[in-house]
Order: structure tokens, then sequence, then C-alpha cells
């Protein structure tokens, strides 16, 4: 089977709709529970991506955008990101920014904002499902902007739970949101496989980090998952905006301390993390 081309799914719309309805409210107020019980936990990978298509239908709101990666054989790595999730960066303003996010649950990490550097390709135009593939170049053609960014983590399972891949794919593959950073303006030959990323702190400190990226091309993860959700009769739409994989992991960063991330020669911006609350 190709991998793109999903079968239907084996739990009913009615069973989706009440798994859906259960990770939906977790993710709104920003809560983690227990596995789903067995008559609604997805057993396949097309269960698990329908009931994560329901969770999009039971949140009623805008996707903003999509976090992907190549797949391997056997997972497939895609999950809608909500219009309410993300932060943007003001270019107006000299402030530190901030960013709202619920802290993590993870033992080794608790209490702290867990974050990935990624990259953003914004859309300028919609890309419809249609029977043809699209091709590397005609995905090229609808990036309107590439913008420096953080995906915010966090699962609504609790940690212990006993969690497997498609419980998280169901529940969107540990996404909590997304910081759309400043605009990056490529130079001749940019490829965007890695940077030297460094984190500063109030107190001096300094973070690198080796920043590379998983599938060495950043826009590999969206040529494919442009012809994924096309075969899925699933639209990208102008405005949404696509991150392709982390550069250096999670990154588990304080809540409340202004820091600068440098993203090498590509752009910077200041950011502090505060608690969300709703």
């Amino acid at each position: 089977m190709n991998i793109d081309q999903l079968p239907a799914p084996v739990l009913s719309t009615s069973l989706l709709q009440q798994a859906a309805a259960i990770l939906a409210e977790r993710r709104k107020l920003g809560e983690v529970g227990p596995l789903l019980t067995d008559t609604l936990r997805p057993r396949s990978q097309a269960d698990a991506f329908a009931l994560q298509q329901q969770v999009a239908v039971a949140m009623a709101e805008p996707i903003a955008g999509w976090k992907c990666l190549l797949p391997t054989p056997d997972k497939i790595v895609v999950a809608p990101i909500y219009q309410s999730t993300v932060a943007r960066f003001d270019n107006d303003t000299a402030d530190i920014q901030q960013c709202a996010l619920w802290p993590s649950i993870v033992p080794a990490s608790q209490g702290l904002a867990r974050v990935e550097p990624e990259l953003a390709f914004v859309l300028s135009k919609d890309l419809s499902p249609r029977a043809a593939p699209y091709t590397e170049a005609e995905i090229d053609q609808a990036i309107g902007a590439t913008h420096l960014a953080l995906e915010l983590i966090q699962s609504r399972f609790s940690h212990d739970s006993g969690a497997g891949f498609f419980d998280q794919l169901a529940d969107g593959l540990f996404n909590q949101g997304l910081f759309l950073g400043p605009e990056l303006q490529p130079t001749p030959g940019f490829d965007g496989s890695e940077f030297a990323l460094q984190l500063t702190f109030n107190d001096g400190r300094v973070q690198n980090f080796n920043a590379v990226h998983p599938n060495q091309q950043p826009r590999a993860g969206l040529y494919w998952l442009v012809n994924f959700l096309s075969a899925n009769n699933i639209a990208l739409l102008a405005g949404q905006a696509v991150i392709t994989g982390s550069y250096a992991g999670v990154l588990d960063l304080p809540f409340g301390e202004d820091m600068r991330f440098q993203y090498g020669d590509w752009g910077q911006f200041r950011l502090r993390f505060v608690t969300k609350t709703s």
C-alpha cells in the first residue's frame, strides 16, 4: 500500500466523535489524562489520522498550519496546528515578546517550556486536492515566506499512560502550538540544512547547539505533506504555516526569563515564555 493512500478507518464515526471530544477538551484546557478506553483507541494509522481530523472538527477553529516530517515505511508524521495556539513575532516593537504555553508534565522537565527550533514555510496560495501530484517547483512557487519558528510541545496523555504512536498521532504528535518568528531572507545558495543555534539567558549564560535538520532539506517534508493531504482530500490554504522537523530535538527552557534565540546568520529574536491560562 502506498502510505499516502490511507484506507477507511475501522473505528465508526460515532466512536471517532466520542474520542475526539475527549482529546479536544484536554487540548482546550491544557489537561493531560490516561489512554482512551479500548473501544475508542486507534489501532491503525488510518484510525489515528481519522481521529486526528475528527479532533479538528471538535476544536471548531481554523487550522493555521501543519507539522510534518518525511514518513518512514510504517509511520506518517503529520498534524494540524490550531489558530488560537499560534503566537506571532511583532516586527513593530523592540520589547521582549511573550509566548504563552502549557508547562511540561514530563517528570524530567516538570514545569519547563518544551520547544523545538524549526523553520516555518508560510504559503501564499492554496494547494487544493487534485489527481495529479504537485511538483516540487509548484510547491516552491506557493511558498510566500520562510520564518524562524519554535514548535511548542505537550501531549494530552500523561507521561506514564503508555501511549503509543497511534495514540500520539491521533492527539497531534505532541504539538501544543507554534511561535512564528521573524521572516528569514534566504541568500543565494541557501539550503537550510543546518545552522549554529545559540541561546543567551538573562544572567549571561549561553548554550550552543549544532542544529541540523533531520531530513537535511527542510522543504522535503513539505513536498510530501502537500501530496499526502491532497491524496486524502485535504487542502493546504494560503496563510498556513508548515513546520518540517526540529533542528535540535526538544529544548526544556525556563518560564519568565528573557532569552535570545540566535539562528546562526539566519536571524534572531528575543522571547519570554509565560504560562498559558486558557
